[in-house]
């Protein structure tokens, strides 16, 4: 057993000290070792320690929960990442409050050119499950690997479709490996540990407490390139990921549902603040990020991405396909016998899936892919 990686273990389970402290240690005494072979006056001395921290670290002696960590680990195929480990996410090194101790259990490389999580509701519409297996199926060409937190809804919806479309897929856990939560996902979790893999801060009795949540999203929105948010009320986990990923200076998304959905008010919101880029496709997502074109996916009709409209939404769009010419708001009240405060939120929701556009003068007409 590595005596430095003792030392790491130990560090994470040091009462009163959190990664930010465990790293600033970690920056000014170089190894994990050191940090417990120094003086209690020289740890108080680094910035953000203290007397009281500098105490607790010199009065651990629990080694030997830290060797039973280890053995765990061994004997269940689990690697831990030290942050000075070549094999830890570089991405979160860029990330002030990154864990200094990760356990991996998978074979996906988790540094890779193209990472991108989804995250969203876990009582996801039929619309939320359409969206992210199509846009998932659409981002194929260029192999991202995708992050997502095991959860119910969303979260399982992404790793399946990931999986289904033969791309590696990591799940983030707010838990240790002796358990995995939610129970109805052991499945899913032996299949992404085969291809792909199963990541936590937590040692292996951590139980998947409600405080756990909010740090494994931090590591879900730093972990990853782009973060897409697919459907999320205004209050959730989604969106602690995604206003963590604008904090991280990443790129953040949201695909655009109806305004009278709950489900999707969180991303209209993050639109509407410009802490998201309006989501459409999977070739919109590559280009915001720049990624080099292996092989550009055939992108079919723009409202193919989305599921069937309603009866009055479908009424709205007839109006404008039967036309050729630019359609006033009046005339589309009058074909449609709609009341004016319908017809001003469906125009508003069929712009936000870019089926049509507004003109000056309340005209509206077909986008050119229509």
């Amino acid at each position: 057993m590595s005596q430095e990686l003792l030392y790491q273990v130990a560090l994470t389970q040091v009462p009163e000290l959190g990664p930010v402290q465990a790293r600033l240690l970690i920056e000014h005494l170089g190894y994990a070792s050191q940090i417990f072979k120094a003086r209690k006056k020289e740890l108080s001395l680094v910035p953000g320690i203290g007397e009281i921290r500098a105490a607790q670290i010199k009065r651990y002696q629990q080694f030997e929960a830290a060797e039973k960590e280890i053995k765990f680990c061994q004997k269940h195929g689990i690697h831990p990442l030290f942050l000075l480990n070549p094999d830890y996410p570089q991405l979160l090194l860029h990330c002030y409050d990154s864990p200094v101790l990760l356990y991996y259990r998978g074979t996906a490389p988790l540094n890779q050119q193209r990472i991108v999580s989804i995250v969203g509701t876990r009582s996801n519409t039929a619309y939320g499950k359409q969206v992210t297996e199509k846009l998932i199926e659409e981002l194929k060409p260029w192999q991202p690997l995708v992050i997502s937190g095991l959860a119910f809804g969303i979260d399982a919806i992404a790793h399946k479709a990931a999986l289904k479309q033969q791309l590696e897929t990591v799940g983030v856990l707010a838990h240790g490996f002796n358990t995995i939560y939610p129970s109805q996902h052991h499945a899913l979790a032996r299949e992404l540990i085969e291809k792909g893999g199963l990541l936590t801060e937590f040692g292996k009795d951590t139980a998947p407490d409600k405080h756990n949540f909010p740090r494994r999203n931090r590591i879900v929105a730093g972990i990853s390139h782009a973060t897409i948010v697919i459907e999320t009320a205004i209050k959730g986990g989604s969106m602690i990921t995604a206003n963590l990923a604008c904090n991280y200076h990443r790129d953040v998304f949201a695909l655009p549902g109806k305004i009278s959905d709950a489900k999707s008010t969180g991303c209209l919101q993050l639109i509407q603040q410009n802490k998201a880029i309006l989501l459409t496709d999977a070739a919109q997502l590559a280009a915001s990020m720049g990624w080099e074109e292996i092989k550009k996916p055939t992108i079919k009709m723009q409202n193919e991405l989305f599921p069937s409209l309603s009866n009055e939404e479908q009424k709205v769009l007839s109006v404008l396909q039967d036309k050729k010419a630019p359609v006033s708001l009046d005339e589309i009240c009058k074909q449609t016998a709609l009341t004016y405060n319908t017809v001003i939120a469906i125009l508003l929701t069929l712009e936000l899936y870019r089926l049509i556009i507004s003109l000056p003068g309340k005209l509206y007409q077909l986008t050119s892919t229509n």
